[in-house]
């Protein structure tokens, strides 16, 4: 095995890793959502202590939408770094895994490390020709 194969097999396994990690911390964001839903139901069912307010329902429904939304971005990152280390191990759609090398120069410091060797990789000539072969033999 050559050392662009091997190395383009370690950055696939090690882009499943980030990924994992990935899809684990994008859900603490749902502590926000469970937060919003406390205050919701606060807002809705709770009785007030003599000379407070409950917290207005508007503050929960922000909590909630901004929680889920960051979770979906979340799951959709880690599933798009998967997706990128799929494509390097299956040495096909060199652009796509370029560009997911690039967007997880964001993840520090992970995600940084991995991108831009990554990136270093995906540059040199002989992997964009591993990736050309694999795209002439489908």
């Amino acid at each position: 095995m050559d050392r662009d194969t091997e190395q383009l097999n370690l950055l696939a396994i090690f882009h499943y890793v980030v990924a994992g990690l990935a899809a684990l911390f994008s859900f603490f964001p749902l502590l926000y959502t469970t937060i919003g839903a406390i205050f919701i139901f606060a807002a809705r069912h709770g009785t007030a202590k003599p000379g407070e307010e409950l917290p207005p329902e508007f503050f929960g429904w922000i909590f909630a939408v901004l929680g889920s939304v960051l979770f979906v971005i979340g799951i959709a990152m880690a599933i798009c770094i998967l997706l990128g280390g799929r494509s390097l191990a299956l040495r096909k759609r060199y652009s796509f895994a370029l560009v997911m090398a690039c967007v997880e120069c964001l993840f520090i410091p992970f995600g940084t490390i991995l991108g831009v060797f990554t990136i270093i990789v995906l540059l040199r000539e002989s992997v964009k020709a591993l990736f050309a072969a694999t795209q002439t033999s489908v």
